[in-house]
């Protein structure tokens, strides 16, 4: 089995990144599944991004985090999924 990491990244409307931070967070804690570990991040220019760790491979259906609400982001979500690898 491998580790698959989703990573959720979005962008705020200006001045409303605390609060796009704190739908991001509740959003984390309410997956369906567990997955291995979470983290939430911010960055300049109201941004916030999400990381959840599983343990699957790259193709398996995993729970994502949706779509904000549209007149809270500036642009639709970007998301990216990545597979662990071997060190080396």
């Amino acid at each position: 089995m491998s580790t698959v990491a989703l990573m959720w990244e979005a962008r705020a409307v200006e001045g409303r990144g605390a609060e796009l931070l704190e739908w991001a967070r509740a959003q984390a804690q309410v997956l369906a599944g567990e997955p291995l570990r979470h983290e939430v991040f911010r960055a300049p220019q109201d941004r916030v991004l999400v990381i959840t760790w599983w343990a699957a491979e790259l193709g398996d259906g995993l729970p994502e985090l949706p779509e904000p609400a549209a007149d809270l982001i500036t642009r639709p979500v970007h998301r990216w999924r990545f597979e662990s690898v071997d060190g080396g």
